[in-house]
């Protein structure tokens, strides 16, 4: 299986909806691994994994919970490092 990584901005009504605890469930419930955080006008996230779950991940989250609504996302794909062994939301500075 090929690992990926991916680095999301999320923007739409995602700031105070539960989306980044909607996420760590998510994320959890698909397998991947990483983090999520409130950025000022956006969600930013880290999500490593195998690739057909990375991307079914994404998916999720151009849907969101349906507490908010997703906009965009802008997604990069980067080098996998396998840094990440559970998926948390994290905190300020703290990654």
């Amino acid at each position: 299986m090929q690992k990926v990584r991916a680095h999301l901005y999320i923007y739409g009504d995602v700031i105070g909806v539960g989306f980044r605890y909607w996420t760590v469930g998510m994320a959890r419930k698909i397998g991947v691994y990483g983090w999520v955080k409130n950025l000022d006008n956006c969600v930013e996230a880290i999500i490593e994994g195998e690739k057909e779950k990375v991307e079914r991940m994404i998916q999720a989250c151009h849907e969101g919970p349906p507490t908010g609504r997703v906009e965009k996302i802008e997604k990069t794909w980067e080098n996998y490092t396998g840094e990440y062994k559970d998926f948390v939301i994290a905190r300020l500075a703290v990654i």
